[in-house]
């Protein structure tokens, strides 16, 4: 996995800072590593990065984005293939094997900005975490040469790089650029692909859309 990086408390949002001050009043409750390691194809384009996987009886699959109830790889399948089923079992879960393949053909890395949170509800909540270590960002950026744009898939991600790196936020759909390690990537913002987050499946396809055709991955209508 690499180097871990600790969080540096500076660079926290305000909700950020009181849920760091969280930590030492629940300090009895366990650490969770990080169940998966991170998936970097080596001729990568793109890096997503989400907040940290759902509780285990939430997954469908042994992947990134398990959970039945978030829509990334319905985005995906609408997106790349005009299907929102594409990726999706009988069952209503997600088909492992396709997803995995779909990634390391369209050079898609995936993993998480925290390695290590707390979780103070048995939830899948972005809101419930907390992050004891961060992900080395760095370090997967090393593995994938051709790498140039990191996406965080919601506000949670978004917070936890950002108080690893430094850069300025970018809006919701659009991206800044920022320096990680000894590369400048372009960030992107991309809604959450929960469906926690009020916006229609097709909405959020549209901020991928744009995502995606900006870094050549399909092509502009």
């Amino acid at each position: 996995m690499g180097r871990i990086l600790y969080c540096r408390g500076e660079k926290r949002s305000a909700s950020n800072r009181i849920v760091f001050v969280m930590i030492n009043e629940t300090h009895d409750i366990p650490v969770e590593r990080h169940p998966l390691e991170p998936f970097l194809p080596s001729d990568g384009r793109i890096l997503m990065l989400g907040s940290f996987p759902p509780p285990r009886q939430r997954w469908s699959m042994n992947f990134f984005y398990p959970n039945k109830q978030n829509d990334m790889w319905r985005i995906m399948g609408l997106l790349f293939f005009g299907d929102k089923d594409r990726f999706v079992r009988s069952d209503g879960g997600f088909d492992e094997d396709m997803v995995r393949g779909f990634c390391n053909e369209r050079g898609i890395g995936l993993f998480d900005t925290a390695c290590e949170v707390r979780r103070l509800n048995n939830d899948a909540s972005d809101k419930f975490l907390v992050v004891a270590r961060c992900s080395d960002v760095g370090a997967m950026l090393a593995k994938m040469p051709r790498c140039g744009a990191v996406v965080v898939t919601g506000q949670k991600a978004l917070d936890t790089l950002l108080s690893t790196v430094e850069g300025e936020a970018p809006s919701i759909g659009s991206f800044t650029e920022v320096t990680i390690g000894d590369r400048k990537v372009r960030l992107y913002r991309m809604p959450s692909t929960s469906r926690a987050y009020p916006l229609a499946i097709g909405k959020k396809a549209e901020s991928y859309r744009v995502m995606f055709e900006n870094e050549g991955l399909i092509p502009a209508l």
